[in-house]
């Protein structure tokens, strides 16, 4: 579900969306004139979704220098990076 609010929210209801950022895990958009402004998030959301982002380059990364030919990695070696990458979310939702 989207969460949209007026701007003025956040002046006025700071806790309140505070408090809907950290209990959905979801941003919350706020408009502006009844367009879109900014979007607030949970700072543990924001870092676990850099994770998964930076995650997400890596794979295609690899993906892009396989399809080039590059040397790929063993199956230990990507478990081994798999486990680091679940590690350094796991990290970022107990910040």
């Amino acid at each position: 579900m989207m969460n949209i609010k007026p701007s003025a929210a956040i002046r006025k209801n700071y806790n309140e969306i505070s408090e809907l950022c950290k209990r959905s895990g979801e941003p919350v958009y706020l408009t502006k004139n009844g367009e879109g402004d900014l979007v607030v998030m949970d700072i543990e959301a924001f870092a676990r979704r850099e994770s998964m982002l930076r995650l997400r380059e890596n794979l295609i990364a690899a993906e892009e220098d396989r399809l080039n030919g590059k040397k790929g990695y063993s199956i230990d070696e990507v478990s081994d990076m798999m486990k680091d990458a679940v590690k350094e979310v796991l990290n970022g939702r107990r910040r």
